[in-house]
């Protein structure tokens, strides 16, 4: 295990590391730059190419990945193009809300995942069951932005029983006003939870009908032993696994949820970014944004090699 782990992590680390240099070559090829935003159209070509020197944007792109590559070693983000405030700042400041909006929804994803598909997956092809599959397959075919929106206008338009933004609220008062957070994360849990449950159903109809799981019942081992010691920890692989590509999808709702809802988070932050080409905060929130989607990935799958160890052959 201590091997299989220390595998994946330099295997993540040099993921992480390659993507570094991806997003910095995606970022420089953005057009414009933060010179030319912030004089807009009103200013003449030498000042521009004075600010754009001031900024260093016109130094050999080598040059720049360089400085900012040994940034990041030493725990240095860089500095904003727009504030001039170190982006650490900036991307702590964006933290707030952001997770405490998908803490929540990690807090109820699982369980509900695990309670609908093992529901479902106990009792295949019964009304539960059925019930359980109609409804997911319903949901997950319902795109974020359009669920957010009906939501809007039935519970906070309609019947104004929940705030449609989060206007005037910051991370650390949401916990305090929980019902700012009912719409976003109800947004989020939609598909997410339709999805996962949906693999541990699968996983639950494995397992029960697996030859081990049949000769436990041959022998007389009790039903609820059985579906917590054989079925549930073989049910919950698929499910481990799929929770890393619900990790990924739940970073890309984010995005949506957040320009939706008015949040002011990460997404929110990465936008603005983006709008004035303030390149090292992009950078650095896009980067963040990847490492969390590794850590997902990383521990989904350390998590599945626990429950369902592999025997695997070296060559």
């Amino acid at each position: 295990m201590l091997r299989h782990a220390a595998r994946r992590g330099l295997l993540a680390a040099v993921q992480l590391a390659l993507l570094a240099v991806l997003i910095f070559l995606l970022t420089s090829l953005l057009p414009g730059d933060a010179a030319e935003v912030r004089f807009n159209e009103q200013a003449g070509l030498d000042e521009v190419a004075h600010l754009r020197a001031q900024l260093g944007l016109d130094r050999p792109l080598d040059e720049r990945f360089a400085d900012w590559a040994g940034g990041l070693l030493s725990g240095d983000l860089g500095t904003s193009l727009v504030s001039g405030n170190p982006v650490r700042e900036i991307v702590a400041g964006s933290l707030g809300s952001t997770l405490v909006l998908a803490g929540v929804t990690a807090a109820l994803l699982v369980p509900l995942a695990m309670l609908l598909g093992l529901t479902a997956g106990l009792r295949e092809g019964g009304a539960a069951d059925r019930v359980i599959t109609s409804v997911t397959l319903a949901l997950n075919s319902v795109p974020d932005f359009v669920l957010a929106l009906a939501l809007i206008a039935a519970f906070s338009l309609h019947l104004g029983w929940l705030p449609s933004t989060w206007l005037g609220a910051d991370g650390g008062g949401l916990l305090a006003s929980p019902v700012l957070l009912v719409l976003p994360v109800a947004v989020l849990l939609a598909r997410t939870v339709c999805t996962l449950s949906r693999q541990i159903r699968a996983g639950a109809i494995a397992a029960l009908e697996a030859d081990y799981t049949v000769q436990a019942r041959r022998l007389g081992v009790p039903r609820t032993r059985l579906v917590l010691r054989h079925v549930l920890p073989n049910a919950a692989v698929p499910g481990v696994q799929e929770l890393a590509r619900t990790g990924d999808q739940l970073l890309g709702g984010v995005l949506i949820v957040e320009a939706i809802f008015v949040i002011p988070g990460t997404a929110t932050a990465l936008i603005e970014a983006v709008q004035s080409r303030d390149v090292p905060t992009v950078q650095a929130l896009t980067l963040l944004l990847a490492a969390l989607a590794l850590a997902f990935n990383v521990t989904a799958d350390l998590v599945c090699q626990r429950l369902a160890p592999r025997t695997e052959v070296l060559r």
